[in-house]
């Protein structure tokens, strides 16, 4: 039988501890989403050679690198509701992402705001609702948007120009120096969108990795036969569910208006693009234009097509996590 130990456990011990101390640890709890453990080089995975979590990895060499894990949801929603509750989707009534939270039950926050910390919530929710336990917060309204996203604060929704990451991170920096009670403990939840589909990265990375080709996984060109049919039938497969224009913004502007290769297509970039101002696109097709007339001159079909996919799509996920790394340096720096 697989043990975990749930956050009220942890954060009991943390607090059981300090008191021992006669003092009360601060607690910043940042949360990435789809961030693979192989997309961070503290992991060893074949990604650990681009190097794309300098920050993360120092931290984990500085403290403590979980290598064994339990997850009893993966699903976004779900996974956030069992983190704050500390109890199975089952029990916390959020089994899927079309559930709302019920902010009236008992979380984590809750109870530490209630021995006394300060509590901050920023970034990403997807819960539905207004967060509770929380003296500050802000969130994206679902899966929010990677430039110029809506937030949604105690008094009402507003749009945030800039990269959804820096916003985030601007929001959890402010409260660390405008909002923060120094003469209590607090616990800071900042929870970014990175690196959810559809992978759009910031403007000052969309050229980052250019220069080299990015390790292809040993299962690129598995056909799963030997798996169970989940692994065969499920539809986020480089191959034959990576659209070339809504996923990896092949001639993506904000006039396109091709129909996607998938029914269920996600084409949350293009409607992002619509909200991009002027500079925003003009950079962005400064970036990804030459690459797209490269693309279509070099006419790749079968296995090339594939591998090029794959470098398109990877560069751009890495891009997004660069973002991340970058955020939790900024953190890092403010807190010192």
């Amino acid at each position: 039988m697989k043990r975990f130990v749930t956050l009220f456990t942890l954060f009991a011990g943390l607090l059981t501890m300090a008191e021992a101390k006669s003092e009360r640890p601060n607690i910043l709890f940042v949360f990435t989403d789809d961030h693979a453990p192989h997309a961070i080089g503290a992991y060893n995975g074949w990604l650990k050679s681009v190097n794309p979590t300098p920050v993360i990895d120092k931290l984990a060499r500085e403290g403590m690198l979980f290598e064994k894990s339990f997850c009893s949801n993966s699903i976004c929603g779900p996974s956030r509701a069992v983190i704050l509750s500390g109890k199975h989707s089952h029990k916390n009534g959020f089994m899927n992402n079309g559930n709302s939270f019920d902010w009236n039950q008992q979380i984590f926050p809750k109870i530490l705001r209630k021995n006394g910390y300060q509590t901050a919530l920023y970034g990403k929710s997807h819960l539905k609702g207004k967060p509770q336990g929380f003296d500050d917060w802000a969130v994206l309204p679902g899966q929010g948007l990677y430039y110029n996203p809506d937030m949604i604060f105690a008094d009402g929704r507003r749009r945030l120009d800039g990269y959804c990451t820096d916003v985030v991170t601007d929001l959890a920096v402010n409260w660390l120096k405008e909002k923060r009670d120094k003469s209590k403990p607090f616990v800071m939840m900042v929870q970014h969108k990175a690196p959810h589909r559809n992978w759009m990265p910031a403007l000052r990375h969309l050229n980052l990795y250019d220069d080299i080709t990015i390790p292809e996984p040993p299962t690129l060109f598995d056909k799963w036969e030997d798996n169970a049919p989940p692994a065969r039938h499920q539809e986020l497969e480089i191959d034959r569910h990576m659209d070339l224009n809504y996923d990896l913004f092949v001639d993506l502007t904000p006039e396109f208006n091709q129909p996607p290769s998938q029914k269920r297509q996600d084409r949350s970039a293009w409607h992002n693009m619509k909200r991009m101002s002027k500079e925003q696109l003009t950079k962005w097709r400064a970036a990804y234009g030459p690459k797209d007339e490269a693309f279509h001159k070099a006419k790749l079909e079968g296995k090339d097509l594939v591998r090029w996919k794959f470098q398109r799509y990877a560069k751009n996920y890495l891009r997004c996590v660069k973002g991340v790394d970058e955020s939790i340096g900024r953190l890092q720096d403010t807190l010192k």
